[in-house]
C-alpha cells in the first residue's frame, strides 16, 4: 500500500481546472475521467474522486471539513449543468457535465472489458440487492468484489477496520461510495491511504441504477433540467436544498465572475 508521502509525490502535477466559489473543479473530458480511474484502479492506487454539483460547491463555503475533502480530491468533476457552465465561463469552453450516475455506468462497461473488480459501499441492503440484479443483466462478466450497506450511525473503530479489510481483501480496483453529500466526501478523504482502490462518491447513483428512484428523462438531463425534474418528484425534501443553494450559487458565482472581469479589464 502506498504511504501518504508517496501518494503526495505522485499527485504534485498541477490539476487543470478552476475554483468555483471555494471548490476546485477539474476541467476534464469523459475520456480523461474514465481513463484516470482505469489507470489508478489498475495500480490499486488509494485515491478518491468527488462528483460536484451546485449543492456540493455551495457547501464548501460553510463546511470547512467538506471543503478540505473536495479540494484534496484526486479529481473533482463538474456534475450539474450550472457547474459545467461555470467552468466554460472561466476558460474551458468545451467543458461537459461529468455526472455520477453516467460516470459509474461508463466505468462499469470499461471495468467489465478490462477485468477490474468493483465494490459498492452505501445505501441500503434492499437497494444494493436490486442493483446486483440490474448489473448481472447489464454487465454479466463484471467482477463484483462485494457490497456493504453501513448502519445510519457512526461506525466504531473496530467496525471501520473490518470494512476496510473487507474492501481490500475483495481485490477491488474501484469502490463506489453512495453515502450522500457531504458524508461520502468526508468518508473518502478519511480512508485515502487505507483503502487500496479508487473511491468515487456517486450520491444517488445506486438508487437510480437499481430503479429505486426514477431518473429524469434524457431530454431533461441534456437541457440542464434534471434538478427541476427531481424537485418535482420530491418537492418536500428538495425544495429548500434547491431553492436556497441555487440562489446562493447564482449570487456567489456572479460575484466571482465580476471579479474575474474586473481583473481582466485592469490588466489590459
Amino acid at each position: 500500500m502506498k504511504t501518504q508521502l508517496q501518494h503526495h509525490t505522485e499527485s504534485v502535477m498541477p490539476r487543470k481546472g478552476k475554483a468555483i466559489l471555494e471548490a476546485f473543479i477539474d476541467a476534464v473530458t469523459w475520456d480523461d475521467a474514465i481513463g484516470r480511474i482505469m489507470r489508478w484502479g489498475a495500480a490499486h492506487e488509494s485515491r478518491y474522486v468527488c462528483i460536484c454539483n451546485v449543492h456540493s460547491v455551495v457547501t464548501t463555503t460553510s463546511d470547512i471539513e467538506f471543503k478540505i475533502a473536495v479540494n484534496n480530491a484526486d479529481m473533482a468533476t463538474p456534475d450539474g449543468a450550472p457547474i459545467a457552465w461555470a467552468l466554460r465561463r472561466l476558460g474551458f469552453p468545451a467543458q461537459e457535465r461529468i455526472n455520477g450516475p453516467d460516470l459509474m455506468w461508463k466505468y462499469l462497461a470499461e471495468a467489465e472489458r478490462a477485468g477490474q473488480t468493483v465494490f459498492f459501499y452505501g445505501s441500503t441492503d434492499a437497494t444494493l440487492e436490486k442493483l446486483d440484479k440490474v448489473l448481472a443483466r447489464q454487465f454479466p462478466r463484471l467482477q463484483v468484489g462485494g457490497r456493504h450497506a453501513p448502519p445510519f450511525r457512526p461506525l466504531s473503530m473496530q467496525e471501520d477496520e473490518a470494512i476496510v479489510k473487507t474492501i481490500n481483501d475483495s481485490g477491488a480496483h474501484v469502490v463506489f461510495v453512495g453515502l450522500g453529500c457531504p458524508k461520502q466526501e468526508k468518508w473518502m478523504a478519511e480512508h485515502r491511504g487505507r483503502i487500496n482502490a479508487v473511491m468515487i462518491g456517486v450520491g444517488a447513483a445506486f438508487d437510480y441504477h437499481s430503479g429505486t428512484v426514477k431518473r429524469a428523462p434524457l431530454w431533461w438531463q441534456n437541457n440542464g433540467l434534471e434538478w427541476l425534474y427531481r424537485l418535482g418528484s420530491e418537492p418536500r425534501r428538495l425544495f429548500r436544498r434547491y431553492m436556497v443553494t441555487n440562489t446562493l450559487f447564482i449570487l456567489g458565482f456572479m460575484r466571482q465572475l465580476l471579479d474575474v472581469l474586473r481583473k481582466e479589464v485592469f490588466n489590459k
